[in-house]
């Protein structure tokens, strides 16, 4: 492409949030879009600065992993968004936007003068592409790259596309103690970046930026993001094998991310309501996240009486496999107590309260 990113389209923050947050400094008052579920600190994010109205665009069907561009485009119009935040790919769900229909969304932001804020922080953990690991016969050097997906390379003017990406080593490169991230973007909401972050966060740690600068050396990556498939791939199929043999149901194969978006509504109660299972869970030494908090609601905009992912929970594969085999045999252990003994969550709560 004639249009090619320089220096002067980066901008160094100290952690993804931060970098976040200095983009939601940085917009005018403007609807900034979003979709639910997805990362639990675009809550805050969106609520931090009273001039953003966040606005949430609304699936037609809770059982759509992702929006259509068609879609996309007719919320995006309708509504008057400025700005839309989405993670790609998606967490919780593992879902991705990538091909023609992330080609799609790239278009809509430049047609209608929108910012795409894409957060790609798992954009080198995808278990689906065609290219033939190394290990399996595959080439090992520069002509055999893993699958990643990034709406970089969509854009056709870097300076004049309404695209903000961020990204950096706390997930694809799996050193979150580093707080060093970025923010490509054209050059002049880079400098509008960059004088935030004077004022927010004071900048990204020096001395730990030039240690990662062997982490960005190409074939470094390559072999990298090869070795971080090989191994996910392995700890996604066992967890939802052993998942599926418990009765929680996947309805999405996540084909991006380290995340399962599971469905509880076959287990017996309470536990079929997320934060019961929370709650009993850890009580067998296992940890998860409920799915009600990925359906982010900012500043309360939204009346819910009832979240529509009250019978989701969000399980990571990021622990190592033997830390898997424990937590998946402790959920059978607790669901077989609760076939036995079934009971109300305002019953559960009751006794709960009580205790």
């Amino acid at each position: 492409k004639e249009s090619q990113y320089s220096y002067e389209n980066v901008c160094v923050v100290p952690g993804g949030r931060a970098g976040l947050t200095r983009v939601m400094a940085a917009l005018g008052s403007i609807q900034v879009g979003y979709f639910t579920p997805d990362y639990t600190a675009y809550q805050q994010a969106l609520g931090l600065f009273m001039r953003i109205s966040p606005s949430p665009i609304l699936h037609r069907s809770i059982h759509e992993a992702l929006m259509s561009s068609k879609d996309f485009r007719f919320e995006a119009e309708g509504r008057g968004l400025g700005a839309t935040l989405l993670s790609n790919p998606a967490n919780p769900t593992g879902q991705s936007l990538e091909g023609e229909e992330l080609e799609n969304y790239v278009k809509v932001a430049r047609d209608i003068g929108m910012a795409l804020i894409a957060d790609e922080f798992y954009s080198h953990y995808y278990y689906d592409g065609e290219s033939v690991d190394p290990e399996d016969g595959g080439a090992d050097d520069d002509s055999n790259w893993p699958k990643t997906v990034s709406s970089a390379a969509y854009v056709e003017d870097v300076d004049e596309d309404p695209v903000i990406i961020v990204n950096g080593l706390t997930k694809n490169w799996r050193c979150p103690g580093f707080r060093v991230c970025w923010i490509v973007a054209p050059k002049p909401i880079c400098e509008m970046l960059s004088s935030a972050g004077s004022f927010l966060d004071g900048g990204a740690n020096a001395p730990l930026q030039k240690l990662a600068l062997p982490l960005m050396e190409l074939d470094f990556i390559r072999r990298d993001a090869w070795a971080l498939q090989r191994h996910f791939k392995k700890k996604r199929d066992y967890l939802i094998s052993g998942l599926s043999a418990l009765g929680i149901t996947v309805e999405w194969m996540p084909t991006a991310t380290f995340y399962i978006w599971a469905d509880l509504s076959a287990l017996p109660r309470p536990i079929n309501d997320c934060l019961v299972f929370l709650e009993e869970a850890v009580r067998h030494k296992v940890i998860c996240v409920p799915g009600v908090f990925f359906d982010i609601n900012p500043r309360d905009i939204r009346n819910l009486r009832k979240s529509k992912c009250i019978s989701f929970v969000r399980f990571s594969y990021g622990p190592a496999m033997e830390n898997l085999e424990k937590g998946v045999k402790q959920i059978g252990n607790m669901i077989e107590y609760w076939k036995k003994h079934q009971e109300s969550p305002g019953m559960y709560a009751e006794k709960s309260f009580d205790d």
